[in-house]
């Protein structure tokens, strides 16, 4: 009788500490957040901020358009409205919204309107989709960014969009070893991504904008 009690409170103990830690990850998981943000090429702003401690995942895809689930062809032909933009998913208690803000802004040309480096038009503009929550860190990110660099920042901050993510092709596109025919003949998809990033020139413009403040250029 008394092994079976004891064989009782063992169990009881076990099953609420089980209870417990699975109540401790379902807490820590709900504790994480998203921001979106459109910096010019997806493959490029997702490679810069899985970099960053703090940050779970970068996901490449499309925001601010009218077209429900675009794909990458209907977008950079344009037409739909879409910024080729990533959402970035972030335990805030590793890193502040705030401070992936301001990596964000010196990470690109904020004052081109245009597109992004050599990639031009609507889809490769910035911008930021920010939540009610979001929009003052966002809008303090963008005016303490325009007093450092001292020139007009036209990346708007707009409110939140439905995001679609991209196709598996172009999710974590740098560091695939996948093999793609290029001009150059057959390279891996990490590979090209290197030669694709230098050629286009984002980390030397970055790196003449901002200097040392640049996070991502040359690294």
């Amino acid at each position: 009788m008394t092994s079976l009690r004891t064989f009782k409170t063992v169990s009881l103990s076990l099953m609420i500490a089980l209870g417990l830690l699975a109540q401790s990850k379902v807490g820590h998981a709900q504790q994480l957040e998203t921001i979106t943000v459109a910096g010019g090429c997806f493959w490029c702003v997702e490679a810069d901020f899985e970099k960053v401690n703090g940050v779970t995942e970068a996901v490449s895809g499309f925001a601010g358009g009218t077209v429900a689930n675009p794909t990458y062809k209907q977008v950079v032909k344009g037409g739909t409205g879409h910024y080729e933009a990533v959402q970035i998913t972030y335990d805030p208690a590793k890193v502040s919204a705030a401070t992936l803000y301001d990596m964000f802004f010196r990470s690109v040309d904020p004052t081109d309107a245009g597109g992004q480096f050599c990639d031009r038009g609507d889809s490769y503009r910035t911008a930021i989709f920010a939540t009610a929550d979001q929009t003052a860190e966002a809008e303090a990110a963008k005016a303490e960014a325009q007093a450092e660099l001292g020139q007009t920042i036209v990346t708007p901050v707009l409110g939140s969009a439905e995001f679609y993510p991209a196709d598996g092709y172009h999710q974590d596109y740098y560091k695939q070893s996948g093999l793609i025919l290029t001009r150059f003949g057959p390279k891996s998809k990490a590979n090209a991504y290197k030669a694709y990033r230098e050629a286009c020139g984002r980390d030397a413009r970055v790196k003449q904008l901002w200097g040392d403040a640049a996070p991502f250029a040359g690294s």
